[in-house]
């Protein structure tokens, strides 16, 4: 039995529209009504109504006989104003970059234990990995999760390692720190990918005030195999280096 406390700062209501919105989010494709109950062990009823107020708001979408979430909750993560601000100063930045260097880059900030892509520019020639905005990547095997772990505060930095390597062995932990601390000494990352052949990422944290990375740039290479020139690592490290310092610095502006 729940104690007097936690009854008394309950909200079914609200317990069951996030309920929803929380499984729609991780469905791939639309969920009936009677599918939507069954995952939640809720009543028709109640589902019924809630889905209503949540169309009618547009947090969600009825196609059919399926419901799918929208796009609204992603809209408004940005006008949070640190979000919209960072938006605003690094989408010039980073399409400049992409157009100088001619790959992809991308923005990439951390979110409970993953990253989250808000943000990806496609070079002039439309070639290269892109990776989707709202996409949510794994912290360990990538360049970005290593400079957005690396460049936190020992307390903060704790916490991040624990929430994005809760199934790994203690080895592996181990190796993960060993990393973050030649990340710091580099004061970047630069990998090859452990999931694509031929991938290497860059990534460059872009930093607060107080040396905290509030997000980082990726650069995702992939080599052409028909002659074409392209700008080596060390050159994209160059040209990343300069621009997240350029965007750093209009970040830790008050």
């Amino acid at each position: 039995m729940k104690d007097k406390e936690e009854i008394a700062y309950s909200a079914p209501a609200l317990e069951k529209g996030l309920d929803i919105l929380e499984l729609l989010s991780r469905s791939e494709n639309g969920l009936t009504q009677q599918e939507i109950a069954a995952q939640l062990d809720r009543k028709l009823g109640e589902i019924y109504r809630m889905l209503n107020c949540l169309v009618e708001r547009n947090y969600v979408a009825n196609v059919g006989n399926t419901y799918t979430i929208t796009s609204k909750l992603f809209q408004l993560s940005h006008f949070h104003p640190p979000t919209y601000r960072l938006l605003t100063e690094a989408l010039p930045i980073m399409e400049g970059l992409s157009r100088q260097i001619s790959f992809p880059c991308d923005l990439r900030v951390y979110n409970n234990g993953s990253l989250t892509v808000i943000a990806s520019i496609q070079p002039p020639n439309g070639l290269g990995f892109m990776t989707r905005v709202g996409s949510e990547i794994e912290v360990a095997p990538s360049a970005s999760g290593l400079v957005l772990l690396a460049f936190q505060d020992s307390i903060i930095k704790e916490i991040r390692i624990k929430e994005s390597l809760p199934n790994k062995s203690e080895a592996e932990i181990v190796a993960f720190r060993n990393s973050l601390k030649e990340v710091v000494e580099k004061g970047f990352a630069s990998i090859k990918s452990k999931q694509f052949a031929g991938l290497h990422a860059i990534s460059f944290p872009i930093l607060d005030m107080n040396g905290n990375a509030v997000a980082a740039i990726t650069v995702p290479m992939l080599a052409r195999i028909d002659g074409t020139n392209q700008f080596t690592e060390q050159q994209v490290e160059e040209v990343l280096r300069e621009s997240v310092s350029n965007l750093s610095s209009k970040i830790a502006k008050v």
